[in-house]
C-alpha cells in the first residue's frame, strides 16, 4: 500500500499520508465543520480517504448540515427512550424540514412528562460526549444484532427495494450499523441500523428541543400497526433554534383554523366528515371577491368559462391514464344502473371532452378553457389539515389548448399572469420549482415529448429571472411542471400556482384541430392552477394576512360606532352612502360602551371605524379610525368616503 495519497481539497490537488481521514483532511473540529462530501457523497468525518477522492467541508449551517444534526439527535432521542421504556421497539427517525422524529412501538402513549424525561436523558447522553462509529455489518450480522427490533429486520429484508431507497435505515448498497460508544472507555452504549452520516460526537450537537408526540402507522401504510412518533427540532445554534421557535410561536397566532373561527369565517362540522369545510357568511364573501376577480381577470385575459358535472363514469379516468397511477387519491367508486362512477379528482379530462365535442381549427387557437370546479380527492386523515389540506375542493382551473408553435409564447404569457395575480393578492418573494420525471415507470408518453416540454417549461422559468430550483422525479405522470413557491410574511414558503405542460392526454383522447394546411393535428394542452384551490389558498393569505385582510378582501370593510344612540341615524346615512359605492358596512348598534365596541372591530380586523358624536354632526364630519389604532378626527364624510373607495379600489393593505 502506498505511504502517500493524492487527494483534491478546496479544489487543489494535496498529497496526504495514507490513513488520513476526511476530518483529518479538512482538520474539522466537530462544530461548524461536522461532516464531509466525498467524491459528492456525505460522510462521517472519520471516514477514511482513498487514492483520487474529492473532499469537500459539511458546514453545520448549511442544509446537508442541519440534516446531518437532526438525523443524529434522532439517534440520541432513541437511545433516551430506550434507556427509560426498555420495551421500546425502534422504528425509525429520518431528519425532516425543521428537525427530525422517531417512532416507537410501545405498550402506551407517549405522556408529556414522558417527554421531559426524555429531553433531560438526552441532555445528559449530549454532555457525555458520546462517539458516532459506523461499522459495515452483512445481513446475517445486522439480524443476529438486530433480532429483539421487528422493524429494523423488516427494514432489512426490504434492502435495495423501493421502500429502502427512501429509508435512513438501508439502501442499495452496504449495510451498517452506528453504535454510540463512551468516549473514555469505548464501551458501547446504544446501536442502531442506519446509513449516515452522523455528527462525529453528541457534543457536535449544539442545539434541540422536543415538541410533541403523536400516533403514525409503521411505513405510512393504515395496514400496518400505529406507533409513536416524537418529534423534535435541532439546529445550529441557540440562537438558531430560539429564532425557529418563534416563528412557531407566530405561526400558531397566526394559524388559519384558530383565525377562522375567530372571525367566523368557516368551519369542519364533524358530520361533514374530515376535510369538508363550510364557509360562514364572512368566509363567503372573501371567496366571492377571489372569485369575482379571478373571472375579471380571465375574462380580460380571453379566457372562456365552462361548467363539469362533480360525478362520471369511472371510464373516464382510464382514458386520462389518472386511474393506475391515481387510484388510492380517488374516493371510492360506486355503482348506478350497472355502471361504475366516480366523484372527479380533476377537470382536465372533461375539458377534454368539451374540446373533442366538435370540429376545432387552428384559428381557434390558444383555445382558454376555465371552470372553478369541485373536486374530491381521498386524502388520508393524518394528513388532512384545516384548509391547506382539504378533501373536497374548489379548483380554479384551466386548461388552455395551443399549435406547438404558440407553446413558448402560451407559456410565457401564463408565468407573467399567473405572478402578477399573486401581487395583487400581496405576495411578492417568489421561486420556481421544475418538476420533470426521471426513471421510475409511473411516467407516460415518448420521452422526446418530454424532453420538448421540459425544455420549453425551463426556458420560460430561466427568462423570468427568478430563482429556478429543479425537482426531478416531481412531475405529474403526464408531463413536467413549473411550480410558483411563495413566501409569507413571516417567510414561509407555500406551493401555490403550477403551470403544467402535457402532450400525452391529447393523444390519450384524440384531440384534434384542423390546420392551416388542411391537415390534422394534436393540440397541446396546458394545465394551469392559480390558485391551486381557493380553500387552500385562502388558508394561506388568512396566515400571510393573520387575518387582517386588505380592505378589499375584507368580509366587513368599515364599522360605523356611535357615540350614543342619537347618533346611531347619523352613520346610517353615512353607511349609505359608502354601500352605494359598493363598501361592506356595519353600524354597532349595541349597547356596549364606545371603547369596547372599538375593542370588537379591532379583534375583528375591520381596517376602518368611522366614529360619530355631536361634534362630527355637527361638522358634517366623523372620527375615521384604522385598524392600526391610529385616528384623525373632524375628518369630512366626503374626504372619509373617498379615502375608503380609493383604498378598497387599489387593493392596499392599511
Amino acid at each position: 500500500m502506498s505511504a502517500e495519497l493524492r487527494i483534491t481539497l478546496a479544489g487543489a490537488e494535496r498529497v496526504v499520508a495514507a490513513g488520513t481521514t476526511a476530518g483529518d483532511a479538512l482538520e474539522a473540529d466537530g462544530r461548524t465543520v461536522i461532516a464531509a462530501r466525498v467524491n459528492g457523497e456525505p460522510r462521517d468525518l472519520a471516514h477514511p480517504l482513498a487514492d483520487g477522492d474529492v473532499v469537500e467541508p459539511i458546514d453545520i449551517a448549511s442544509d446537508d448540515g442541519r440534516a446531518i444534526v437532526r438525523h443524529s439527535t434522532a439517534h440520541v432521542m432513541a437511545q433516551a427512550v430506550q434507556e427509560l421504556f426498555p420495551e421500546a421497539k425502534l422504528g425509525i427517525g429520518p431528519p425532516v424540514d425543521n428537525g427530525f422524529y422517531y417512532d416507537f412501538d410501545v405498550a402506551q402513549a407517549f405522556q408529556p412528562d414522558d417527554l421531559k424525561r426524555v429531553e433531560k436523558r438526552m441532555r445528559e447522553i449530549v454532555k457525555q460526549g458520546q462517539l458516532f462509529a459506523r461499522r459495515p455489518v452483512t445481513d446475517e450480522q445486522a439480524r443476529a444484532e438486530l433480532a429483539a427490533e421487528p422493524y429494523k429486520l423488516e427494514l432489512i429484508g426490504l434492502k435495495g427495494g423501493a421502500a429502502a431507497e427512501e429509508s435512513v435505515e438501508v439502501g442499495a448498497g452496504e449495510l451498517t450499523i452506528y453504535d454510540n460508544l463512551d468516549p473514555k472507555s469505548g464501551e458501547l452504549r446504544w446501536k442502531d441500523l442506519c446509513r449516515g452520516p452522523h455528527v462525529p460526537s453528541t457534543r457536535s450537537i449544539p442545539a434541540f428541543k422536543l415538541m410533541r408526540s403523536g400516533g403514525a402507522y409503521w411505513r405510512g401504510s393504515e395496514k400496518n400497526p400505529q406507533l409513536q412518533r416524537i418529534y423534535g427540532t435541532a439546529w445550529e445554534s441557540r440562537d438558531k433554534q430560539d429564532e425557529y421557535l418563534k416563528l412557531l410561536e407566530e405561526a400558531e397566532k397566526r394559524d388559519h383554523r384558530r383565525l377562522g373561527a375567530e372571525l367566523d369565517l368557516f368551519s369542519f362540522p364533524p358530520e361533514l366528515g374530515s376535510g369538508l369545510p363550510v364557509f360562514h357568511p364572512k368566509g363567503g364573501i372573501i371567496r366571492k371577491e377571489m372569485e369575482d376577480y379571478m373571472r375579471k381577470r380571465q375574462g380580460e385575459a380571453g379566457y372562456e368559462f365552462v361548467n363539469t358535472p362533480h360525478i362520471t363514469k369511472s371510464q373516464l379516468f382510464e382514458t386520462s391514464g389518472h386511474l393506475p397511477w391515481y387510484a388510492e387519491d380517488m374516493f371510492p367508486p360506486f355503482e348506478l344502473e350497472g355502471v361504475e362512477y366516480r366523484v372527479k379528482p380533476m377537470n382536465c379530462p372533461m375539458h377534454n371532452l368539451i374540446f373533442r365535442a366538435r370540429g376545432r381549427s387552428y384559428r381557434e387557437l390558444p383555445l382558454r378553457l376555465c371552470e372553478f370546479g369541485s373536486v374530491y380527492r381521498y386524502e388520508k386523515s393524518g394528513v388532512v389539515h384545516g384548509l391547506t389540506r382539504v378533501r373536497g375542493m374548489t379548483q380554479d382551473d384551466s386548461h388552455i389548448y395551443c399549435t406547438r408553435e404558440q407553446m413558448a409564447g402560451e407559456i410565457k404569457s401564463l408565468l407573467t399572469f399567473v405572478l402578477s395575480v399573486l401581487r395583487d393578492f400581496g405576495l411578492s418573494e417568489f421561486y420556481l420549482e421544475l418538476s420533470t420525471r426521471d426513471d421510475s415507470d409511473k411516467f407516460i408518453g415518448d420521452p422526446a415529448d418530454w424532453e420538448a416540454a421540459t425544455e420549453a417549461l425551463r426556458q420560460t422559468a430561466e427568462e423570468s429571472g427568478l430563482e429556478l430550483v429543479d425537482d426531478p422525479g416531481g412531475a405529474a405522470f403526464y408531463g413536467p411542471k413549473i411550480s410558483v413557491q411563495a413566501k409569507d410574511a413571516i417567510g414561509r414558503t407555500w406551493q401555490l400556482s403550477t403551470i403544467q405542460l402535457d402532450l400525452n392526454q391529447p393523444k390519450r383522447f384524440e384531440l384534434e384541430y384542423q390546420a392551416a394546411d388542411g391537415s390534422r393535428q394534436t393540440p397541446v394542452m396546458i394545465h394551469r392552477a392559480l390558485f391551486g384551490s381557493i380553500e387552500r389558498f385562502l388558508g394561506v393569505l388568512t396566515e400571510h394576512y393573520a387575518g387582517a385582510f386588505p380592505p378589499w378582501l375584507a368580509p366587513v370593510q368599515v364599522v360605523g360606532i356611535p357615540i350614543a344612540d342619537a347618533h346611531v341615524a347619523y352613520l346610517h346615512d353615512v353607511a349609505k352612502r359608502l354601500r352605494e359605492r359598493g363598501i361592506r358596512v356595519e353600524i354597532d348598534t349595541a349597547d356596549d360602551r364606545m371603547q369596547k365596541k372599538i375593542r370588537n372591530a379591532q379583534r375583528a380586523k375591520v381596517p376602518f371605524m368611522l366614529l360619530a358624536g355631536d361634534d362630527d354632526i355637527a361638522g358634517g364630519a366623523v372620527s375615521f379610525r384604522y385598524r392600526s389604532g391610529e385616528q384623525k378626527n373632524g375628518v369630512p364624510v366626503d374626504e372619509a368616503v373617498a379615502e375608503i373607495v380609493d383604498a378598497v379600489a387599489r387593493r392596499i393593505q392599511v
